[in-house]
């Protein structure tokens, strides 16, 4: 389908005939940057009126396994044993989220970490001082920290001493991709927001902006079950409805790596939120750029090589795996496999956790690289070329090629097993609006469009082509309250 099939042109105020719903802030979206922006908004004293799509509040966030990317030294942190400091995060940051990554807001997000999870756990985020130290997406039980975007590894590990950042919210009767750690952070910081004051209305579908003849934001107008409605800003509309995930013309366009492939995101991701900015003359960023996974498990891909369709090694495979399925993705076609042994498979099976997913069955299996390279399609011999000097070196319990940390490396020997991860790969979109750091959306000339602010992935974010889980809930919430705070102060 077309992003045009649905109007994003603004509609003026003289042309309502009313106004059917009122509030001082108005915040699109009830997800966790749409909730963080409700809740700051509303202590700060303003009326606070939340329109959701669905029929509940919760969007990818309440999905997600929950990673929020904090460090300089949080009291998990140091519970846990760690040390880090808001120029180490900082530093990570800079090398680790792509190129062009907004240097403002890194710099401010890495200073502010700390108070931020004291701003969670002050709204009743749980947070278990348990270290997961696992390769694995996220803890397959409950605890509060985890190393999420490679900061143990090669680069990062040489560039500041590694800190695991990724805190996960406290969840039993954890239900990954239903109820997880993403459905406890959104818990608290929705009942927060009610709290407040807060008003929701649900199944309530943005569709247009409103303004003034001078250009200013002035609402939204919505449809709630067919029926179009009008609801007035009096200070400030919020967008929070996530990213373009799930509109394919958008996808197409611009960030054609995930084009036909799943959207790790709802299909609420509409993009709507920014074709609505952008009909205002408002600037984006980043809209090329993606995260991606590979859904293998990573304590086994740790434990042997990643290649790529031409039997080439990709990355050093102790990395933070979304960094492998960004490779993968971006620069290889999306084709690629892990080669294993027979021991690294029963090694990886015997570190795996009651709670952790079954494990993934080989594609091909034989003693002979030859056979495995005719099965696969790769070309005759490059995978033995690969799989030599990767096994020369490792004799040593050295990798110079890729730098993978000693404790992993070691030769695979016969019987290999192969596990194919060609078109395994997704994810979804990175940019999104181009937006100040108090959530103010900018316009081409880099000027605040009067009365609207944004935050979440419908903006371009900390990450500007790198990843690290976490990041999203991290920043969503953090420049949420941002959005929400001076929204209220508009």
């Amino acid at each position: 389908m077309s992003d045009s099939v649905r109007p994003a042109s603004a509609r003026r105020e003289p042309e309502l005939a009313s106004w059917d719903e009122h509030a001082d802030v108005v915040v699109v979206g009830f997800g966790v940057a749409g909730a963080a922006a409700a809740v700051a908004a509303a202590v700060s004293g303003a009326d606070v009126l939340v329109v959701e799509r669905t029929s509940g509040w919760g969007g990818a966030a309440s999905q997600a396994g929950g990673f929020i990317y904090l460090g300089g030294g949080t009291a998990i942190q140091r519970a846990c044993g760690f040390t880090d400091t808001p120029e180490n995060m900082h530093a990570f940051l800079a090398a680790a989220m792509g190129t062009g990554a907004d240097q403002r807001k890194l710099a401010l997000y890495a200073e502010r970490s700390v108070e931020h999870f004291d701003w969670l756990v002050d709204c009743g985020v749980p947070f278990r001082k348990t270290f997961y130290g696992k390769p694995g997406w996220e803890p397959p039980g409950d605890e509060g920290l985890m190393y999420s975007g490679g900061e143990n590894a090669h680069p990062f590990d040489g560039l500041v001493p590694p800190a695991p950042r990724g805190h996960v919210p406290q969840m039993t009767g954890k239900r990954t991709g239903e109820r997880g750690g993403g459905y406890m952070l959104m818990k608290p910081l929705v009942e927060t927001a009610l709290t407040a004051g807060v008003r929701a209305v649900y199944d309530t579908r943005f569709e247009r902006l409103v303004t003034a003849n001078d250009g200013r934001v002035r609402g939204v107008v919505a449809t709630h079950y067919g029926r179009e409605i009008a609801i007035h800003a009096q200070r400030s509309v919020v967008l929070a409805a996530g990213s373009f995930a799930f509109n394919p013309a958008m996808v197409d366009r611009h960030v054609p790596a995930l084009s036909g492939r799943p959207g790790a995101a709802v299909e609420e991701h509409d993009g709507q939120a920014v074709r609505a900015a952008q009909a205002l003359g408002a600037d984006v960023e980043h809209l090329h750029a993606c995260e991606a996974a590979v859904h293998t498990d990573p304590g086994l891909m740790v434990r042997g090589i990643v290649v790529d369709a031409r039997g080439d090694r990709v990355i050093n495979e102790d990395t933070y795996p979304g960094r492998i399925g960004e490779e993968l993705l971006a620069r290889r076609g999306s084709q690629g496999f892990l080669l294993v042994d027979e021991q690294a498979a029963e090694e990886a099976e015997a570190a795996r956790d009651a709670a952790a997913l079954l494990a993934p069955q080989p594609s091909w299996v034989s003693e002979d690289i030859g056979e495995l390279e005719a099965e696969a399609g790769i070309p005759a011999g490059a995978l033995a070329a690969t799989l030599e000097v990767y096994n020369r070196h490792a004799e040593n319990g050295q990798d110079p090629v890729h730098r993978k940390a000693t404790r992993w490396v070691r030769p695979l020997r016969p019987p290999y097993g192969l596990y194919g991860v060609r078109g395994r790969t997704g994810g979804f979109p990175l940019g999104g609006l181009r937006t100040d750091v108090d959530g103010g959306v900018l316009d081409v000339d880099g000027q605040p469009i009067p009365g609207l602010r944004a935050a979440g992935r419908t903006t371009a974010g900390l990450a500007a082509g790198g990843y690290a889980s976490g990041i999203s809930l991290g920043d969503g919430s953090f420049f949420g309250r941002r959005a929400g705070r001076a929204a209220a102060q508009t």
